[in-house]
């Protein structure tokens, strides 16, 4: 080998290991998945108690820290998270993880975006909140020793969880960010459940009441002792000085008015607000134009059931007599819900018509508990845990059943149970080939638009077989039009409580008890109700567009798989994929 040659391989084997020693470029793909792994695991251990909900048992021993110190520190990890997902060119991960980036960015803009107006500041509301937290001991699965001691261990940290919602609630008041006196007026009450002279009465010992035989008798004994002694010097006294803040201090400070305008920067909270929960760019405006043009469809179609009923009088004394003739209610509770039972029962054979997948997780109907029932809706739902331990469960209110009517029995259960919320969110829970936070996402228009729509498909799922019924489904349909209308009218248009109660009333055939809860909860949640109608109407218009380009080529099967096997999307994104099904259906 000559000079030269020697000098070029000497290059050679230089080059080589600098190249070696060179660290391998991270990959996007992986850098990625670290990312959104690392943040759920990060949200878990921040909120414990949405980890109890997902049937993840870690935490089951604390409560969320919700000092405003802490809740300033994870608003500034949300902006440093950003900046380091922005870093990551979503062109050069892999195709499959594209639309998890395009969902985790929105999901972090928009925590980002909407912090500054301090929503964290409205902990409480007559729906939920601290008063209400007993409730989480109906999500675990008391089996062994450590679950029980964990709980003790929670009820033994109440008064600093409790302390910091004060504090909240007092920064609230002071920068005017607080709910009107309408709404607190309801929460006395509520806290008073809470304020028991035994321990062993308060809903917090719910757990204890029954244990397993597997714990031994003289443990047992020695656990509820703890729990009592925990309740008795921990969650009562919180539960007092709770209450004495909410009645002398909170409630007179409430505003006098109704709507979102009151709020610092009110005007651009709602827009944003309208924004969010619709994941469109409507503004309130046109969110309260596009309401009152529904409520005159829905209104002509609810008046030709009202004429094959050959009923002679007006369209308002109709509406009355269906609220007071008592053939239309149940006399007791307990036929109320075996009337939902029946009728969920009589819904599941039909799922296979209109459905490729149906979930394997189960649903049961069960009451809402009577301490929140006169406060709450009509029914809600509530999700299975993660690892599907823990079944979903449609809830309804059996609290003065003589106002709950028949006629609505069948919208309802079609919403909550199936094909509506526990279909698509069941389905989503068992999407294992998403990450966590695509199976637990929840964009409002998607999750409640598709539950609305699902109320549509009662007749090819043996509903509404009579006129009644059928306008019962009319009123569930007309009622999320009005919420376009009250809601965009008090939190913008500056209405008053009464002239919304007025407009429901007027428009759809619900009792007072439950328009009167319906309008209280519009007044607390600030552009949540505007999400359903807007969904409903853009998954009618997705489906119209397939039936209407693929013709005999179309499957109703096969368009709600394509609309359901991605989970809770925003609507572009769920028109971009529809968009693309179709064109892959030709």
């Amino acid at each position: 080998m000559n000079q030269i040659s020697r000098w070029c391989l000497a290059l050679w084997f230089l080059a080589s290991s600098l190249q070696a020693a060179e660290p391998a470029k991270p990959d996007p793909t992986a850098a990625f998945q670290k990312l959104v792994a690392d943040d759920w695991e990060r949200g878990l251990r921040e909120n414990p108690t949405q980890a109890t909900w997902l049937g993840d048992k870690r935490f089951d021993d604390r409560w969320p820290d919700m000092s405003l110190s802490a809740i300033e520190r994870r608003a500034k990890q949300r902006v440093e998270l950003l900046q380091q997902l922005k870093a990551i060119d979503p062109q050069q991960i892999a195709v499959a993880e594209r639309l998890n980036y395009r969902l985790f960015r929105r999901q972090l803009e928009t925590e980002i975006a909407e912090f500054p107006y301090g929503l964290h500041l409205l902990p409480i509301n007559q729906r939920d909140g601290i008063q209400d937290e007993h409730s989480l001991a109906d999500l675990i699965e008391f089996r062994t020793e450590k679950d029980y001691e964990n709980w003790i261990a929670r009820l033994k940290a109440f008064p600093e969880y409790g302390r910091q919602t004060l504090d909240l609630l007092r920064e609230g008041k002071r920068r005017g960010i607080i709910h009107p006196q309408i709404v607190l007026r309801r929460l006395p009450a509520q806290i008073k459940q809470q304020i028991v002279d035994d321990p062993e009465k308060s809903p917090f010992y719910k757990p204890f009441r029954k244990m397993p035989d597997s714990i031994e008798p003289v443990r047992q004994a020695d656990l509820q002792i703890g729990a009592s002694d925990a309740i008795k010097k921990n969650v009562i006294p919180l539960y007092r000085e709770l209450l004495d803040f909410i009645e002398k201090e909170y409630l007179p400070a409430g505003y006098e008015q109704v709507g979102a305008w009151q709020f610092p920067r009110g005007e651009e909270f709602y827009a944003l607000r309208a924004r969010g929960f619709t994941t469109t760019s409507l503004t309130p405006d046109e969110i309260h134009e596009l309401g009152l043009r529904e409520v005159a469809r829905i209104r002509a179609e609810m008046e030709k059931v009202v004429k094959e009923l050959e009923y002679k009088g007006t369209f308002a004394e109709f509406l009355q007599e269906l609220r007071t003739d008592k053939k239309h209610y149940y006399t007791t509770s307990d036929d109320l819900l075996a009337g939902y039972q029946i009728i969920s029962k009589r819904i599941d054979p039909h799922l296979p018509k209109l459905f490729k997948r149906l979930p394997r997780i189960p649903y049961g109907v069960e009451a809402i508990p009577m301490n929140i029932a006169p406060d709450t809706t009509t029914g809600y739902y509530r999700e299975p845990s993660a690892d599907g331990r823990r079944a979903g469960a449609f809830f309804v209110n059996l609290y003065r059943p003589e106002m709950r009517p028949k006629y609505e029995m069948e919208a309802l259960t079609l919403h909550e149970a199936v094909p509506g919320h526990h279909l698509q969110i069941a389905l989503a829970s068992e999407l294992t080939n998403l990450p966590p936070f695509r199976r637990q996402s929840s964009f409002t228009a998607f999750v409640e638009g598709w539950a609305l729509y699902g109320e549509s498909l009662g007749p090819e799922l043996g509903c509404y077989k009579d006129p009644y019924s059928k306008f019962g489904q009319l009123t569930y349909e007309m009622w999320r039009a009005v919420r376009l209308v009250v809601d965009t009218g008090m939190h913008h248009k500056r209405w008053t409580r009464d002239r919304a109660i007025a407009f429901f009333r007027d428009n759809t055939a619900k009792t007072e008890v439950d328009i009167v809860n319906e309008i209280d909860r519009y007044i607390a949640w600030p552009g949540q109700a505007l999400a359903y109608k807007i969904g409903e109407l853009k998954i009618r218009e997705l489906r119209q567009r397939a039936e209407k380009q693929l013709g005999d080529k179309f499957d109703l099967r096969e368009f709600h798989d394509a609309t359901l096997r991605e989970g809770p999307v925003p609507l572009d994104l769920l028109e971009e994929l529809i968009d693309a099904w179709i064109v892959d259906q030709k």
